[in-house]
């Protein structure tokens, strides 16, 4: 196995000639687009992030425009990516920032982590890339680099795992001297963009590239053939499955929508109402003055983390003379131009619901099935 203190200089090397150097989120210190790049790169590839973090910048190009910005613009541009919590706790820590600390972000990973949205692999990360810390990441690209490497075994997820490699990751960080140069700060960046970058396009879950690693001859999962078994899989457990009616209530060129409650499944988004089964659907639909069957369209099978959501959404369409019952006078609920619906933050299966509504109602007919 390759040794603790070779570690650091064979992944710098390898970094500054085969790591990723134009993602567009690298060549600056600018802890505003770190932080954003980073929150979006949560449980998220980089090939999803790039253009999400494009079209936000451009947006929001600053710490200030954010923190200004009304939260359901903010999910507006946010949606479609996923994990929705990331959002909100982008407005609410830009916002605190602003009110808090005058703007800037503080540069030390234990204020870092005091601030929403943050943990302590992030915190790591800004202040390497922003503040030139000497301080390690530990997500689960790097968990899984560090199992296979090193051989560690045990579902990183489980909490003595974790703290093993936490105590593992901080042994194998380059030297450094006080005060720090600028010789330090760009070891430390090269470093932790090298973690990311190996986890991210060799040491990959899937097919590892072992081939062209750098510690391919030290590496204990690839000398062992373990390869496919490290890091040790998450126990499996059976995802319990929820069904839920999604009623598509058109009136004109507009549609109805609900803004959810800000916490739980798609916090705070706007989405179609919703109802635990056919009876509360009627009932929802006669407020309306619908009494004809409702349309019954394709089914959608959402998984999460955790559950499995089975979404029938059920179409009606208002009659001239139902127009009038149809105003709303609930805040959290709108109704909607179809053409206009780009503009609020919306579930991912929820947007593809919808622009179905610009095609024939028979191309509704064929399920869908996709995970966020």
């Amino acid at each position: 196995m390759i040794a603790i203190a070779e570690f650091a200089p064979r992944l710098i090397t390898w970094q500054r000639q085969f790591g990723r150097h134009d993602l567009p989120w690298q060549l600056t210190r600018d802890p505003y687009t770190i932080w954003l790049s980073e929150i979006m790169l949560q449980q998220t590839q980089v090939s999803t992030v790039i253009a999400y973090y494009l079209r936000f910048i451009e947006r929001f190009p600053n710490l200030t425009a954010l923190a200004h910005a009304p939260l359901d613009e903010v999910m507006a541009v946010w949606s479609g990516l996923g994990y929705y919590s990331r959002a909100r706790n982008l407005h609410r820590c830009a916002q605190l920032l602003m009110t808090e600390y005058h703007g800037q972000f503080p540069n030390q990973v234990n204020a870092l982590i005091e601030l929403p949205g943050i943990g302590r692999s992030t915190a790591a990360a800004i202040a390497v890339f922003a503040f030139g810390a000497h301080e390690t990441i530990l997500d689960g690209n790097v968990k899984r680099v560090l199992a296979r490497v090193f051989g560690i075994e045990g579902f990183p997820g489980e909490k003595q795992t974790e703290n093993a490699m936490w105590k593992l990751a901080e042994s194998l960080l380059p030297p450094h001297s006080e005060p720090a140069t600028e010789l330090n700060d760009l070891a430390m960046q090269a470093y932790t963009q090298g973690l990311m970058d190996l986890g991210a396009t060799l040491c990959v879950r899937g097919r590892p590239a072992c081939t062209r690693c750098p510690f391919q001859t030290g590496c204990a999962a690839h000398l062992s053939g373990r390869e496919k078994t490290l890091p040790t899989a998450r126990p499996k457990k059976s995802k319990p499955m929820r069904r839920t009616l999604m009623l598509i209530l058109c009136n004109g060129p507009t549609v109805l929508l609900e803004r959810r409650p800000p916490a739980g499944i798609w916090g705070g988004l706007w989405s179609l109402p919703e109802v635990p089964d056919a009876a509360a659907l009627v009932a929802y639909a006669a407020r309306f003055g619908i009494t004809d069957p409702l349309t019954a369209l394709a089914p959608i099978v959402h998984t999460f983390t955790h559950f499995q959501l089975t979404i029938e959404p059920k179409l009606a369409t208002l009659s001239s003379r139902a127009a009038p019952s149809a105003s709303v006078t609930d805040t959290n609920q709108t109704w909607v131009s179809v053409d206009g619906l780009q503009a609020y933050g919306l579930p991912a299966p929820v947007r593809r619901i919808l622009d179905t509504l610009r095609s024939p109602i028979p191309s509704l007919q064929t399920a869908l099935e996709f995970t966020v």
